[in-house]
């Protein structure tokens, strides 16, 4: 009797314990994170009579947690993915948005510019057509600087976000190191674990991978090891480690992660922090703001380079030579804050070559004998050479200027166009110096005897070279007998183009062969006679003296609209812009689509997950009524037992 009245009570306890366990389950169901518990019975050893052996009932061997770390790592991994595109996504939006706006874009500022310096060459004599032309401009710098600060705003924002989420990377190391101490403590048999501990530090773990891609190795006593990175340990045992947003060594308004250990913070790699939303707003800082500002700004020191050197070859209603039309492009220059204290090199750098300008970062390093300029975008290298220069050198349409004594290992971040559109103004105020006009004009006299033309000619940027400019009339003229042209400049070479082959005669030369229509060019002066000249017919080229109502200049300035000026010449403004435009609606919708595929896979991955850990209420009722049936039979094998006890007790009586 004794012996079935402790079976009776060991299946009593049993069901206790399993009753609590289920009871456990269905008050946490909607616990994100919470694993399904049950109860796992034994049989507890049985008793020798001598005829064999007599159970002695049951005991709960173990609380079993029903996890997969298979699945759940498949969970982790799908969103942290998940994350960082909605991270992207989120701001790269913005831009599209702000970009794609048909009113608020660039290219109506653009064409309404164009259509004002064209409406301006139309009239050139009229006050009113050359104010609407400023006016244009104005507008235009307006739009440039406008779409530069919103840009700028939203790096702001990254920056932002990218010290609350480092914050928070914080937070939950810290929580699972205090979650693996709490945890080791009780976990002095391996084989019992404090699973509502677990389950809480895997929760944390997953908030902390949707922050940033994370490694997770299993240490001693049920602890983990999280890493981050290229192998960075964020939580060893009870310990973790803290990341810190610090600014850029080569610019201070821009946050990167760094590692903090040994009592110093390293900057990573914005590489090596993947996944999350850290990770993805690093790469959408990298992949898609910078590109954004670069590629505005290489529009915007693109037109306001050449517009500017056209400008200048112009003659404004004074009379005067153009002057620069848009103010000067000059480049963001970093200096490598860990640069050596006794070094004094500085490095400045202008755009000055529309044509050769990308849309790229430059790494200026001095090796301890050379400055070599590296292209991010394709690593190539260039090395200024001479150094010390003499004069500026030119890289891909910037004129670089080294000056001081360096010390090896100086680091320099160049940013040709990233502060292009923010600094695109005005310069010029007063209508009247619109250099609408040519500074040359060309003649034939009515006595000539032949039916020879002049075009009204052209110049380049070579007339603005010293000694180039003409202060009186140039009077060419046509010797019949050998065909050909005298009273060139005689310090000037001279060259004939026929059918795209250049013929250059060297100054001095006293009679230049004439061909019909061919090419002429000297000191920069472009024009061309054709026809049949009488002998010694005469042209005159000279200062342009009576320009006011001239607009040759003014055409080639409004011609600028369709003239394929950026990327080696092979896109217009409005064609640049269109691409800049198409590459981050393309990437936008990368991320669109992606993200939707991210949502698909977390859903799979968390339904895979739940089949083993998730709490099924229909289960669990069934349960409840299992365990309160062994509950119940227990107690009645107790009862049965004390009555048989009572029987014996009266037989003695």
């Amino acid at each position: 009797m004794s012996n079935l009245l402790s079976i009776g009570k060991t299946g009593l306890l049993a069901a206790q314990v399993g009753l609590s366990t289920t009871g456990h389950n269905i008050a946490n169901a909607n616990v994100p994170g919470y694993s399904r518990q049950v109860a796992i019975q034994s049989t507890t050893p049985g008793q020798d009579i001598g005829v064999g052996f007599i159970g002695t009932g049951t005991e709960v061997a173990q609380i079993k947690r029903h996890y997969d770390d298979f699945l759940n790592s498949q969970v982790r991994g799908a969103e942290t993915t998940q994350a960082a595109l909605t991270s992207y996504y989120s701001q790269i939006s913005q831009i599209d948005n702000m970009l794609a706006d048909t009113t608020s874009g660039l290219s109506p500022a653009l064409q309404d510019f164009f259509k004002g310096v064209q409406d301006a060459s139309s009239n050139p004599a009229s006050a009113a057509s050359r104010q609407a032309m400023l006016s244009t401009a104005s507008s235009l710098a307006s739009r440039f600087q406008g779409i530069s600060a919103r840009l700028n705003e939203i790096g702001t924002g990254v920056n932002s976000q990218i010290s609350t989420t480092v914050t928070q990377i914080n937070s939950y190391a810290s929580k699972l190191a205090e979650l693996n101490h709490s945890i080791a403590a009780l976990s002095t048999d391996p084989s019992i674990a404090p699973n509502d501990l677990l389950d809480q530090r895997d929760q944390v773990l997953t908030e902390l991978n949707k922050l940033v891609k994370t490694n997770v190795t299993p240490g001693e006593n049920h602890t983990i090891n999280v890493s981050i990175g290229t192998g960075q340990p964020l939580v060893v045992n009870n310990r973790n480690f803290e990341l810190a947003a610090i600014p850029s060594p080569t610019d201070v308004n821009r946050l990167q992660v760094g590692y903090s250990t040994a009592g110093q913070t390293i900057p990573l790699p914005e590489s090596v922090l993947t996944g999350g939303a850290l990770g993805g707003l690093l790469e959408f800082r990298s992949n898609a703001l910078d590109h954004a500002q670069n590629a505005l700004g290489q529009i915007a020191a693109g037109l306001a380079v050449s517009f500017n050197a056209q400008h200048k070859l112009g003659q404004d209603q004074n009379g005067a030579p153009g002057v620069d039309f848009f103010g000067p492009i000059n480049a963001q220059v970093g200096r490598n804050s860990l640069n050596s204290l006794g070094s004094t090199a500085a490095v400045t750098a202008v755009v000055t070559d529309a044509t050769a300008l990308t849309s790229s970062d430059y790494n200026v390093d001095y090796d301890g004998a050379n400055f070599i300029v590296t292209r991010q975008s394709d690593g190539k290298k260039t090395t200024i050479t001479p150094f010390p220069q003499a004069v500026p050198q030119t890289i891909d349409g910037v004129d670089y200027t080294i000056s001081g004594t360096p010390m090896t290992n100086d680091n320099f971040l160049v940013r040709p166009t990233v502060n292009a559109a923010a600094d695109f103004q005005l310069m010029q105020k007063d209508p009247a110096k619109l250099a609408l006009a040519a500074p040359i004009s060309t003649a034939a006299p009515l006595s000539n005897t032949g039916n020879g033309k002049i075009t009204p000619g052209s110049v380049d940027a070579g007339y603005l070279a010293p000694g180039n400019a003409l202060a009186a009339p140039v009077t060419l003229l046509y010797d019949k007998a050998t065909a050909s042209f005298s009273g060139f400049p005689p310090a000037q070479d001279v060259t004939v183009t026929v059918n795209g082959v250049p013929t250059v005669y060297p100054a001095g030369t006293p009679s230049i062969p004439y061909t019909d229509g061919a090419a002429i060019s000297f000191g920069g002066i472009k024009l061309s006679i054709s026809g049949t000249p009488g002998d010694t017919d005469s042209f005159t080229v000279g200062p342009n003296t009576s320009g006011v109502g001239d607009s040759r200049n003014g055409v080639l300035l409004g011609a600028l609209q369709t003239k394929n000026v950026l990327n080696n010449g092979n896109a217009n403004f409005q064609t640049g812009y269109a691409q800049m435009v198409n590459y981050i609606g393309n990437k936008t919708r990368e991320a669109q689509i992606g993200g939707l595929a991210a949502d698909a896979a977390v859903q799979q991955a968390q339904n895979a997950q739940q089949t083993v850990s998730g709490v099924n209420l229909d289960e669990e009722a069934a349960n409840l009524l299992r365990y309160q049936q062994a509950y119940q039979a227990s107690g009645k094998v107790m009862q049965i037992a004390s009555q048989m006890f009572d029987v014996l007790v009266s037989l003695g009586r």
